[in-house]
């Protein structure tokens, strides 16, 4: 089995090229999809995350208010450090998890869609990292039109993030996304076959 990490930083065009793996047959765990798992109402980390925070970061409902807290980490690196250390080796535990069910279905390629793989994690445990990058400027004129933040708001989610630059130098593939959406989506394509071609000489 292929295990293969998929990352990039906010608005670098990850989540298109992951879209479209998936529809080409990948088996994909979602990092953020297993955030949200881990901290569902009722769960362990969840009930530390009240115990740090406090209940404002709740919703009325019980579940986790993530606007609140995320402008609550965004401000203070310290928190966003406790933060990671209560949610983080739940994740770990998981995705560990979700890779050996895959191993058992005979999965060729695997892809953890990961976008703090290079902060928060050890890149060589997987076989095959790639990175979807676009230039800053780029990716902070998307967070503003596309997603509508302020551009204070855009600078304070990419400042979060470590720049690409020592991400591509880690990095085995890089797909450029500095262009039209349909020469992203063949940059993804050219890079699914290589990837399943190097599972095809695994052992």
């Amino acid at each position: 089995m292929l295990s293969v990490a998929l990352t990039g930083n906010v608005a670098a065009g990850k989540t298109s090229v992951v879209r479209w793996w998936r529809e080409w047959g990948g088996s994909v765990i979602e990092a953020d999809a297993l955030v949200r798992e881990v901290q569902a109402p009722g769960s362990p980390v969840l009930d530390r995350i009240v115990e740090r925070f406090g209940p404002a970061v709740l919703l009325p409902d019980g579940a986790l208010d993530r606007a609140a807290l995320r402008r609550i980490v965004f401000a203070d690196p310290e928190a966003r450090a406790a933060l990671n250390a209560i949610v983080h080796p739940a994740v770990l535990a998981r995705r560990a998890a979700l890779l050996e069910e895959a191993r058992a279905r005979g999965d060729r390629v695997v892809v953890s869609d990961i976008p703090l793989l290079f902060e928060v994690l050890d890149p060589a445990q997987f076989d095959v990292i790639v990175l979807v990058d676009a230039p800053e400027t780029v990716r902070r004129e998307r967070l503003v039109r596309e997603r509508g933040l302020l551009p204070d708001e855009a600078d304070k989610l990419m400042a979060a993030q470590l720049p690409s630059g020592p991400k591509r130098a880690q990095s085995d593939i890089v797909i450029e996304n500095h262009d039209t959406l349909d020469a992203l989506r063949a940059a993804a394509e050219r890079t699914w076959k290589q990837l399943l071609d190097l599972s095809r000489t695994r052992p």
